[in-house]
């Protein structure tokens, strides 16, 4: 069967979705978002919704591993420290993905988007999203079921992902805007790769085509942490207004 979608799809169709998938990760990398560009673009190129999601989740752990190992290199992850964290991620995203099937995720395309208006409004006037850390206010194990609520909520329906992990780190564990885009990354990698696993488990992910839109993913993603470390919340902050914004429109008019 992926022979014979990878066959339907011309080269420059491949190579649009390359460039949409480096497009996508650099956006993502920085302000969230990305799978909002992709997976339409895999509609559009004919592949089916649930195997377009499968294959979405594995070109976008391209993409948020990229970021995270930019942000870990340059000394923002510390990997030892967020390994409750990532566990919690795993477990609940693992979740989400298997009852995918089993619930109707249409209320949540109806209510999410009120959440990411009230986001972008916290992000554009509040002072606390700043380059400055401020003290945490909950513990690591609330953090750690709030941070796996997330993930559940990526395997189950995903959009605006990463910029809730980014606001539970700016408000409950008193991260830095650039710091909570670090962490969101990693936390994104381990709730996409737990989707993917289970998305790969049903036959529902397209290798090749996915493998190929990574490398966009990958290289987009890099150039992106690169300026969200070097520009900090100059950048971080309107970008992440914006793409909620847009997320919020397309959610209510556009699905």
């Amino acid at each position: 069967m992926i022979d014979v979608v990878i066959g339907d799809i011309s080269i420059d169709t491949l190579g649009i979705l390359v460039l949409v998938a480096f497009v996508a990760g650099l956006i993502d990398s920085i302000a969230g978002g990305g799978g909002m560009i992709t997976i339409p673009s895999l509609w559009l190129a004919g592949i089916p919704p649930h195997i377009a999601l499968g294959t979405n989740k594995l070109q976008s752990c391209f993409g948020s591993f990229s970021a995270a190992l930019h942000f870990y290199k340059k000394g923002f992850l510390n990997l030892k420290n967020n390994l409750a964290f990532v566990i919690s991620v795993f477990i609940f995203a693992s979740l989400g993905a298997l009852l995918v099937r089993a619930f109707d995720a249409e209320f949540l395309s109806k209510c999410i988007p009120f959440l990411l208006i009230i986001f972008a409004f916290y992000f554009l006037f509040s002072p606390k999203v700043s380059n400055q850390e401020s003290k945490p206010r909950s513990n690591r194990f609330l953090l750690g079921i709030v941070f796996g609520i997330i993930g559940f909520y990526d395997g189950f329906f995903g959009p605006g992902t990463g910029s809730f992990f980014m606001l539970a780190g700016i408000l409950l564990g008193g991260f830095n805007i650039t710091s909570s885009l670090a962490h969101a990354k990693l936390y994104n990698f381990i709730s996409n790769f737990a989707s993917l696993l289970i998305f790969a488990l049903g036959g529902q992910v397209l290798w090749i085509l996915g493998i190929t839109m990574g490398v966009g993913q990958f290289l987009g993603a890099n150039i992106g942490s690169r300026l969200a470390i070097r520009y900090g919340v100059k950048i971080i902050k309107p970008l992440v207004v914006i793409v909620s914004l847009v997320m919020c429109v397309k959610l209510l008019f556009f699905t």
